[in-house]
C-alpha cells in the first residue's frame, strides 16, 4: 500500500498557559496542505523477515529507525493486534525541524494504512487515540481536514476553511529551533484576539492578529528568520507566519512570485496549491 502524508501549517499559535503536568495549553488552526512524503507499506511474506523494516529515503532525518514515529507507530498497534511482518520505505519529502508535522502525519498515515492493510476495524476515533500517544498534533492527520487545536493540541474541532483562492510558498532555512528553550522564553497569556473569532475576517486583515507567540523568541534567537517573514510580505503575501515553532516560515499569495530569490543559502523552498 502507498501513502502520502502531507504537512500542515499553523494560522496562528497562541500560547495559553502553562499547565499542572509541564506542558502548556494552547490554541492553534491547523490546515493540511499538498507537500508530502511517500511511504510503501508491504507484507512481507518472506520466512526470513524482519518483524518490521524501515528504510528511509529522501531528506535527512534525525534519530534511529527504531525511534521513528513510522516504527512506533507500527509497534503500538502490534502490541494490540500481532500483525504480520511488515516491510516500510519512507521517501522524505517533508523537511523535519519546520513545524509541518512531517513526521506527526507519517505517523497518522502510517495508522491508518495498517489499519486498511491488515482489517483491524479500528474507527477514527480509535486512530486518533492511538496518533495522540505518538505526539499532540498526531490526531490530525487521520481525518486530514482543517482542525482548530486546544488543550496540549489533541483536542481537535473541524473548522470549515477555504483557502483554495491562495497559493503557499514555504521557505525553510538550515536553521534547528530548540523548542524547549523557546517554550523557556515564553510567558503564556490569554490572546488579544481568538483564532476562531477571527476566521470570518479576510485573510487580508489577519496580520498582526493572528500570531504565532513563538515568534518573538525565536526571531530574536534567529533573526533570519524575520527577514524572510518580512520579505514574503514585501513580495506580496496575504499573510505571513512560521508555522508551529519553525523553523518555516510561508506567505499566503494571490499570485506567488518569483521563489528564486528565496532559493539561497540551502533553504528549502517549496510552492503549491492551498
Amino acid at each position: 500500500m502507498i501513502v502520502h502524508p502531507n504537512a500542515k501549517i499553523n494560522i496562528g499559535l497562541n500560547i495559553v498557559e502553562r499547565r499542572p503536568d509541564g506542558f502548556h495549553n494552547l490554541e492553534t488552526l491547523m490546515v493540511p496542505f499538498a507537500l508530502s512524503d511517500t511511504l510503501k507499506l508491504t507484507h512481507n511474506k518472506s520466512i526470513y523477515a524482519k518483524h518490521f523494516e524501515l528504510v528511509i529515503d529522501g531528506l535527512p532525518v534525525d534519530g534511529s529507525l527504531d525511534t521513528n514515529l513510522v516504527s512506533r507507530a507500527y509497534h503500538l498497534l502490534n502490541a494490540d493486534f500481532v500483525l504480520p511482518p511488515v516491510k516500510a520505505v519512507l521517501d522524505k519529502k517533508i523537511p523535519m525541524g519546520a513545524g509541518l508535522g512531517g513526521g506527526s502525519s507519517d505517523c497518522a498515515f502510517t495508522i491508518s494504512a495498517l489499519n486498511r492493510m491488515f482489517d483491524l476495524n479500528l474507527s477514527v476515533t480509535q486512530m486518533q487515540k492511538y496518533a495522540s500517544m505518538l505526539g499532540s498534533d498526531c490526531a490530525l492527520f487521520v481525518e486530514n481536514k482543517p482542525a482548530l487545536a486546544t488543550s496540549r493540541g489533541e483536542v481537535l474541532q473541524t473548522v470549515d476553511i477555504n483557502l483554495s483562492a491562495y497559493k503557499i510558498l514555504i521557505v525553510k532555512p538550515q536553521v534547528h529551533v530548540n523548542t524547549a528553550k523557546a517554550y523557556q522564553m515564553l510567558t503564556p497569556h490569554a490572546p488579544q484576539y481568538h483564532i476562531a473569532d477571527m476566521l470570518d475576517c479576510p485573510l487580508e486583515e489577519w496580520a498582526g492578529k493572528i500570531v504565532n507567540d513563538f515568534e518573538e523568541p525565536i526571531f530574536e534567537m534567529f533573526p533570519t528568520l524575520r527577514s524572510i517573514k518580512e520579505e514574503l510580505y514585501a513580495c506580496g503575501a496575504s499573510y505571513a507566519s512560521m508555522s508551529g515553532s519553525g523553523s518555516a516560515i510561508y506567505g499566503l499569495f494571490r499570485k506567488l512570485p518569483d521563489k528564486k530569490q528565496f532559493e539561497v543559502d540551502g533553504n528549502f523552498v517549496w510552492t503549491g496549491k492551498m
